[in-house]
């Protein structure tokens, strides 16, 4: 069974194995932890059975004006069960109310996204601006 937490402060990094597949430099569990610790806003999904946490979704706000959702992940093994749909629409409901909600994704995921009400910023004249480090992937400064 799932369950949706919308605080990590009594997490432990040990719940948090097996995210950021494919990344040459994935942060630890003990830098993912703090992610999401240091999120304005976070909503995860919570394995009862095992503790373990298999998705999460955070978001950084100045609680006024905007959001920015950085990070959406499922852990493999449990994607394609609607996890990632209930992890958006739940922290979208956190962030009603703002003017600008913001997040970058692959174009594959845009239809995903638009089921929440997001847009493509190329229908609004908008581009999205971007600067990767990838010495700093994993968290590491």
């Amino acid at each position: 069974m799932i369950e949706y937490l919308d605080s990590p402060h009594d997490l432990r990094p040990e719940q948090l194995t097996g995210f950021f597949v494919g990344w040459p430099k994935p942060p630890s569990t003990d830098t993912h932890l703090k992610i999401l610790k240091q999120s304005s806003f976070v909503v995860m999904a919570q394995d009862t059975e095992t503790g373990r946490i298999v998705g999460f979704i955070n978001a950084v706000s100045d609680r006024v004006l905007s959001a920015y959702i950085p990070l959406l992940e499922v852990l493999p093994e449990f994607q394609g069960r609607g996890i990632g749909g209930h992890l958006v629409k739940r922290l979208m409901a956190q962030l009603d109310g703002l003017y600008m909600i913001d997040l970058v994704c692959n174009e594959d995921l845009i239809p995903f996204y638009e089921k929440f009400g997001l847009k493509s910023s190329g229908a609004m004249q908008v581009v999205s601006m971007i600067r990767r480090d990838f010495d700093h992937q994993d968290g590491r400064r």
